[in-house]
């Protein structure tokens, strides 16, 4: 198993428990949440890159700050999709994002995609639809936000794939609350609720299990093609499926546990067609 595959394995299993932390605090507006997710990795960030003696400003700025903004909109999206649906659903919609990642990879990162790879993507994106069909606590808005989420994740993920020989991953991460960090302020003023008790405590375990996991995303996407570890998002699938039955007691009809075998059947194909190319 390569370093790169490593890395995302433990970026995966990080975000699917930031996920579970968002759904815990469902009376705090997500934009509040993503505020103080925003100031601890900004604080952590730049404390490293001190640390390190690593010019937290970067040398690719325009790409940096495009990254941080595709990835902002992503990331506000899909937090409110987390205290809006079951956590599987929106893992699932989440999951598009390799899919959009490796598409646009052809034409910003130039690279390939074979053949069978589309067939592979459309069996994936069919079980997002299977979920969508089957499930009634998704509508056709959530649907689409998760699409346009995942849209701008996937330029995210390119834009990462861009900056790996030039930016550390630090400096990479640091640009993501950097341009976060004002929005969320301005928004989180307009609907604030005084977080209260465990609260903190929750709130907290969001920002740093973000970190650790942008810290590994971010060495996965440097070490290794972006159609290859990509696809190992789905993986949380099954995390978010165990947590959402553990902790909020979410269960599933049986076509939509069929959508979510699609999925990830078009994920492990895709693997075993890398893996032997």
């Amino acid at each position: 198993m390569s370093k790169g595959v490593r890395y995302m394995l433990v970026a995966t299993f990080m975000f699917t428990l930031m996920k579970v932390c968002v759904k815990l605090v469902p009376h705090i507006p997500a934009i509040e949440v993503i505020l103080f997710r925003s100031l601890i990795s900004l604080v952590i960030s730049v404390y490293y890159l001190r640390k390190q003696r690593v010019s937290v400003w970067g040398n690719n700025k325009p790409i940096l700050v495009l990254r941080g903004a595709t990835g902002a909109v992503a990331l506000i999206t899909y937090f409110s999709l987390i205290q809006q649906i079951p956590l599987a659903t929106m893992s699932t919609l989440q999951y598009l994002a390799p899919i959009f990642t490796a598409i646009l990879g052809i034409f910003l990162v130039k690279e390939k995609v074979r053949p069978w790879q589309w067939v592979f993507f459309a069996v994936s994106f069919a079980g997002v639809l299977v979920v969508r069909g089957f499930d009634d606590r998704i509508s056709l808005l959530h649907l689409g936000m998760g699409i346009g989420a995942s849209l701008f994740m996937g330029l995210a993920y390119n834009f990462i794939r861009m900056l790996k020989t030039s930016e550390h991953p630090l400096v990479i991460i640091f640009y993501f609350p950097l341009v976060l960090l004002p929005i969320a302020g301005v928004w989180s003023a307009m609907v604030w609720v005084q977080p209260q008790g465990w609260d903190w405590l929750v709130l907290l375990a969001v920002g740093l299990c973000t970190q650790i996991a942008q810290f590994f995303m971010t060495k996965s996407y440097q070490s290794e093609e972006l159609s290859k570890v990509s696809i190992l998002n789905y993986i949380g699938l099954i995390y978010a499926l165990l947590f959402g039955w553990v902790l909020f007691d979410e269960t599933f009809n049986l076509m939509t546990y069929l959508g979510m075998a699609l999925v990830i059947a078009g994920v492990a194909l895709n693997v075993v067609l890398k893996k032997k190319a």
